[in-house]
C-alpha cells in the first residue's frame, strides 16, 4: 500500500478514537514514504481551517472536505480525487472510516477498507497493511486552538 486515507469524525476524534496511537500511524506511515490524507463530509467554510491545517506534513500530506470539493462520501469521485491529489491510483490506497456505507465506496473503487469501529483493532490493521509499527511515540506535534482540543500529534 503507498496510501492512507482517514475520516475524521469518529476515526481520529470521538468515542472510540484513540488519536495518539493512530497519529502514530500516520506518522510511520509518511516516514515510509506512504502518501496520508483525510477524506470528511465536513461542510468546509471557514470553521473547518483546523481541519485544512492538518495538511501539508502536520498531520497528513492532504486534507480533502466535502465542502470544499463539492462530492461527498460515499460517492466514488471523492475518493477517485483523494487518490489522484496524493499522486496514487485508488487501488494503491487503504481507506479507514467509521461507518460501513463509506468504506463500502471506496472499495467499489479499488481501494482497501477499513471499518473503524475500535481504536486498537484500527491501530492492528493498519499496522499490518502498511507494514508499520503501530506504537504510539513522543515525537508529535501539539496542535493548539483546534476545536477538537489541545491535542498532541
Amino acid at each position: 500500500m503507498r496510501g492512507l486515507l482517514l475520516d475524521v469524525g469518529g476515526v481520529l476524534f470521538g468515542p472510540g478514537s484513540d488519536l495518539d496511537g493512530l497519529s502514530a500511524v500516520v506518522r510511520r506511515a509518511r516516514s515510509a514514504g506512504i502518501a496520508t490524507g483525510i477524506v470528511s463530509n465536513d461542510p468546509g467554510g471557514a470553521d473547518a481551517q483546523w481541519l485544512r491545517d492538518l495538511g501539508d506534513g502536520v498531520l497528513v500530506d492532504d486534507v480533502v472536505l466535502s465542502g470544499d470539493v463539492g462530492m461527498a462520501k460515499p460517492d466514488a469521485d471523492i475518493y477517485l480525487l483523494a487518490a489522484t491529489r496524493l499522486g496514487l491510483r485508488p487501488g494503491d490506497c487503504v481507506f479507514v472510516d467509521d461507518l460501513e456505507v463509506n468504506v463500502r465506496g471506496a472499495v467499489d473503487v479499488g481501494m482497501v477498507g477499513v471499518h473503524h469501529y475500535d481504536a486498537a483493532d484500527t491501530i492492528e490493521e493498519l499496522s499490518i497493511l502498511l507494514d508499520v509499527d503501530g506504537a504510539p511515540s513522543s515525537d508529535g506535534v501539539a496542535l493548539k486552538d483546534t476545536p477538537a482540543g489541545d491535542q498532541s500529534w
